[in-house]
């Protein structure tokens, strides 16, 4: 008996070739992506033997965005991007429009169509999320207020190429592609509101409807006790939302995807929809990327290398250096800039995405997916090696530029206290090092016993509010002596570190002990490792979070259960 097993032979190919390259690429010290993508190379009709079904692949691929979009929608929080909205918000508009006019340029000259063009540089313009996480996450500061910068300004990439993907179907006629969205006789000013209005709808029922019955829904399968149950409620609310949203509001499944993730996070379950659905969005993920490899014509590399070297300049050098001197404009220090130039130095999943959809309209010819699937594998393999490269480059120019030094140097009202502040916040009070979930409990807990504190913060806007409510606050890397010495740690008493970034942790130390021997430090950790470092070189005092936890939680029960008193009842 004949069986057809296209899709079990295209599952088994992908995903262990995925393994065997991913496995590879994490011991090479570069993300797993690169091996998901070359995985699809090897399995796709652009290179010799195997070649998988493209057409399945395809639709599993269109899974693998949903869930994707999903895991981003989880994640998403407007709390954490309106805290740095005031550089993450115009450095991504401005950041994008430099790139896409680049990669507009770029297709005009190789002599495609300015639709084309457009496209291409949009898909050059927005980095990836997944990519920037882990890289922040493997250098532990995901946490500190560079990696919010970095994720914030991510975000907001995140949000504008969604936009741009509800609109080019009604736009793929005006760019040279195929009209698939707009009826017959209706005008594309009508198409596009017509467009904007179904999204709006689509919007609007989610937040208004979506916020009450997904997490009612939730509840109720929760309660049965099941975890199968309850990880398939998650996986059909993501799936189901991002169907329904095609099929009745005629927006993307990405943008459905997203805004059930995003709903769901309002939800108590918010946490453990994240940790069941993990394992089944990683695994679709990985096929999304694999079937992105299976577009790659190998032979381009060859055919037309300087046109790849070309969209490696626009993704690694161009975008970089535009967010290099907009971040350095809007005030920030060198190292939050560098971070943030090494973050939008490569491309992801909305690329392939945008680039894919492009092609699907016939905007994009398929040589541009080509180009930009190379593109996205060289700077994702050379990304960590951007991220290594950032400090020792910082202390280089540092020492070798007047000019870099002047920009450290360079007047900021912010970075320095008010000739107006009080003497009690200059002699005998604690510098708290950042302003985060931690620094905001410990200076709730001093504003209550009238102990003064000067804050010391990274992200300009937090010092501009604290400032306006009256409270002392100076804005820099506390890991520079100049920070310090505004907030006169000569005359503290204490040096509190309540940012999660240790990567400066003993700079400060050292600084504050050079220019005060005798102050008292206190910090935190999220490391076991860092913390029992920390304690051998008499750091200070140090809490490790799960530890304290632990002990505390372990007061409680002991408490609880403590003998009674001879007499007691």
């Amino acid at each position: 008996m004949d069986h057809n097993i296209s899709l079990i032979t295209t599952l088994a190919a992908g995903f262990g070739i995925a393994l065997l390259l991913g496995f590879i690429a994490e011991r090479l010290k570069v993300p797993a992506l690169v091996g998901y993508l070359l995985a699809g190379i090897i399995i796709g009709p652009g290179t010799p033997g195997f070649v998988a079904d493209v057409g399945l692949a395809g639709q599993l691929s269109e899974i693998g965005v949903m869930l994707l979009m999903f895991g981003v929608g989880l994640h998403f929080s407007l709390k954490d991007l309106l805290a740095v909205k005031r550089i993450a918000v115009p450095g991504a508009v401005v950041q994008m429009t430099l790139a896409t006019a680049l990669g507009m340029a770029t297709g005009l000259w190789w002599g495609w169509s300015w639709g084309a063009g457009l496209v291409f540089g949009l898909s050059l313009s927005c980095a990836s999320t997944v990519v920037l996480l882990k890289a922040l996450e493997a250098r532990g500061v995901l946490e500190s207020m560079n990696g919010r910068i970095a994720v914030g300004w991510l975000v907001v990439e995140d949000l504008a190429t969604v936009l741009v993907l509800v609109l080019l179907p009604p736009l793929a006629g005006v760019l040279g592609g195929t009209v698939v969205a707009a009826p017959s006789g209706d005008a594309l000013w009508l198409t596009i509101v017509k467009t904007l209005l179904q999204v709006a709808a689509f919007i609007a029922l989610m937040l208004v409807a979506g916020r009450r019955l997904l997490p009612w829904l939730l509840w109720q399968v929760a309660r049965t006790g099941s975890r199968e149950l309850f990880t398939l409620a998650v996986v059909a609310a993501a799936i189901g939302i991002a169907v329904g949203a095609a099929e009745l509001f005629h927006v993307s499944f990405a943008l459905g995807a997203f805004f059930a993730g995003m709903v769901m996070r309002e939800s108590e379950f918010a946490h453990r929809a994240a940790e069941e659905s993990l394992p089944l969005r990683d695994a679709f993920s990985v096929l999304f990327f694999v079937s992105v490899g299976m577009l790659f014509k190998p032979a381009i590399l060859i055919e037309q290398p300087l046109h790849v070297l070309a969209v490696v300049g626009i993704i690694m050098i161009g975008k970089s250096i535009a967010a290099l001197g907009l971040v350095i404009m809007l005030r920030y220090p060198l190292s939050t800039a560098m971070i943030v130039s090494a973050s939008l130095a490569q491309i992801g999943e909305f690329s392939f995405i945008m680039a894919g959809l492009g092609v699907s309209l016939g905007i994009l010819p398929a040589e541009g997916m080509s180009l930009i699937l190379a593109g996205a594998l060289i700077s994702i393999a050379l990304n960590p090696v951007l991220f290594a490269a950032i400090e020792p480059a910082r202390r280089w120019i540092i020492k070798r530029s007047r000019t870099a030094r002047r920009l450290e140097r360079r007047t900021d009202p912010y970075a320095q206290l008010p000739m107006t502040t009080e003497r009690k916040y200059l002699e005998g009070q604690v510098v708290l090092v950042g302003y985060g979930r931690v620094g905001r409990r410990i200076a709730a807990a001093l504003d209550e016993r009238g102990i003064p504190y000067v804050v010391a913060e990274q992200n300009r806007e937090m010092v501009e509010d604290l400032r306006h409510r009256g409270l002392a606050a100076v804005s820099g890397n506390a890991a520079d002596p100049a920070v310090l010495i505004q907030a006169h740690i000569a005359q503290a008493a204490m040096l509190v570190v309540a940012t999660p970034d240790t990567l400066g942790v003993r700079q400060m130390a050292d600084t504050a002990r050079k220019l005060n021997p005798g102050i008292e430090i206190v910090l935190r950790t999220h490391s076991e490792e860092e913390s029992e470092l920390l304690r051998s070189e008499n750091t200070g005092t140090v809490f490790f979070g799960e530890e304290e936890l632990a002990k505390g939680m372990t007061r409680h029960v002991l408490t609880r259960f403590a003998p009674k008193q001879k007499g007691g009842h």
